[in-house]
């Protein structure tokens, strides 16, 4: 790699002329170009956070970069806040054109010894938020790829379910990542893929990236603010260029025989309420959120239910102690074919954390509750943080659990979910854990209604006994029994700004 070679590679320096002017210029072996501007003062690019590619064409070298738009100052090494990124490319004139091929030989060394990825798998979701995503690409990505030379296969999804059949037949050693251009619900999709494949061992280390373009954007929002980068569809694209990668926590959710895999969340009560029943509300675009947010409030539920958990070091005095009781194993996978109805059902090949929670200290909370929400990520969409000391590989999970809270102090909870402050309310009980067990009830005054529970997006159970059968048939898991969440940490790879 390029940082273990630094020492014994000299730097490169020459007379040459840089965007028409002359300038004194040098190439360090940390792939740091520099040159004095016609102006006065140095200017500096720096390949590994700021380059793409390279074309060389006799004594001209032209530096395909993407960089900070802050006029003015340097974003050399990588440099954090320097704004929305620009497309902007700088032409070297050197004096022979042994010189070109020199000093374009020692960058293409640089940018190949960053262990960027060559050829990708990328799966675009059609359909997702605004059915935005194909324009997303062509506009947006295609180009930024094509600038860094990366090489691709394109794949649409068809129907629900059909990303995770992609990964799960993919051919692995074809690809150097795959990249779901969408909402959050593909990236979930490809992790269950990999993980039901025999060789899930393998498949799970491929790395993943994720680009924007559906309704719920938490993976992508979390990333990139993270590493303190704007959050935008270039910043996710550019991310996946450069070729960082960071370990991801898996959480195994699981209910007797049935279980599957999740890297963002679970919802149960208040705000899964909002998120699916807002639904038919989605003609207000993203207002519907505010308008049924509000309307949910006004007409507040609380269900009955009972919660316990295996506290992270440090949350131990939250509930109350409980014996340890057995938790639940082995799943099932379904398949779904073009019309959406279920083809097959096969084993998986993951069977969940390979940890014991055995002898340890389970904790409980008994209900009613207005809202249950636990976060493997910081930030559920772009605008709204649930979980601010969400870590990506911490080995735990935030839990945020509202009990009784009056309205008046519930809307002004909601209103602060876009930075997380909401949180330090004396209503919001925050705590990290290491595994958790939700047992839903009815709600409070409705024998007949139950709540519904949404992981990454999707309706995984619904306590509504007016529902028809065939209805309920469709949902992973049944509502009232215990479901379980555990964490294999850093389980998953990921693309990931620096």
């Amino acid at each position: 790699m390029a940082d273990k070679t630094e020492t014994s590679v000299p730097t490169l320096t020459e007379r040459v002329r840089i965007d028409g002017a002359p300038a004194k210029a040098s190439l360090a072996a940390d792939g740091t170009l520099r040159w004095s501007s016609g102006e006065g003062g140095e200017r500096c690019l720096a390949l590994e956070s700021e380059g793409l590619g390279l074309d060389v064409v006799g004594r001209r070298i032209t530096i395909r970069a993407f960089v900070g738009a802050l006029k003015g100052l340097s974003s050399c090494g990588g440099r954090r806040g320097a704004g929305k990124r620009v497309r902007r490319d700088h032409v070297l004139e050197m004096p022979t054109e042994e010189l070109a091929s020199r000093w374009s030989e020692r960058m293409r060394a640089y940018i190949d010894s960053l262990g960027r990825p060559k050829r990708l798998l990328i799966i675009v979701n059609p359909f997702g938020g605004n059915k935005s995503a194909r324009k997303i690409f062509d506009t947006e990505i295609k180009p930024l790829l094509a600038d860094a030379e990366v090489l691709y296969t394109l794949k649409e999804t068809k129907y629900q379910l059909h990303a995770q059949e992609i990964a799960n037949t993919m051919d692995l050693i074809k690809y150097d990542g795959i990249v779901c251009v969408s909402g959050d619900g593909v990236l979930v999709e490809v992790v269950n893929g990999l993980l039901h494949r025999e060789d899930w061992d393998t498949a799970i280390q491929v790395p993943l990236g994720v680009i924007p373009a559906g309704t719920g954007n938490g993976m992508a929002k979390s990333l990139l603010d993270a590493a303190g980068e704007v959050y935008s569809v270039s910043n996710a694209t550019f991310s996946i260029i450069r070729g960082y990668r960071r370990t991801l926590d898996v959480v195994t959710i699981s209910q007797e025989k049935t279980k599957f895999f999740s890297v963002l969340m679970l919802t149960w009560g208040l705000v899964a309420d909002i998120d699916i029943e807002s639904e038919k509300y989605r003609w207000m675009g993203s207002a519907r959120l505010d308008f049924y947010s509000l309307l949910r409030i006004i007409n507040l539920r609380k269900y009955n239910g009972h919660v316990q958990f295996v506290p992270a070091p440090g949350y131990e005095a939250y509930g109350e102690p409980i014996n340890q009781t057995n938790c639940c194993s082995s799943n099932t996978m379904l398949y779904k074919d073009d019309q959406g109805d279920e083809a097959n059902v096969r084993p998986c090949g993951y069977q969940g954390p390979s940890i014991s929670l055995d002898g340890c200290e389970w904790r409980s909370i008994d209900g009613p509750f207005i809202s249950v929400w636990i976060n493997n990520v910081p930030w559920a969409s772009e605008d709204i943080m649930p979980a601010p000391n969400a870590k990506f590989s911490d080995g735990y999970l935030d839990a945020v659990i509202i009990k009784e809270c009056p309205k008046s102090a519930l809307l002004s909870l909601m209103l602060k979910m876009s930075d997380g402050s909401y949180c330090k309310s004396p209503y919001v009980v925050y705590l990290k854990v290491k595994a958790f067990r939700l047992e839903p009830g009815k709600q409070v005054g409705h024998p007949t209604k139950g709540g519904i529970i949404d992981s990454d997006g999707e309706v995984i159970a619904r306590g509504d006994d007016l529902h028809c059968e065939d209805q309920q048939q469709n949902l992973m898991m049944a509502y009232g029994p215990p479901i379980q969440m555990t964490v294999d940490q850093g389980l998953a790879t990921i693309f990931s700004p620096r």
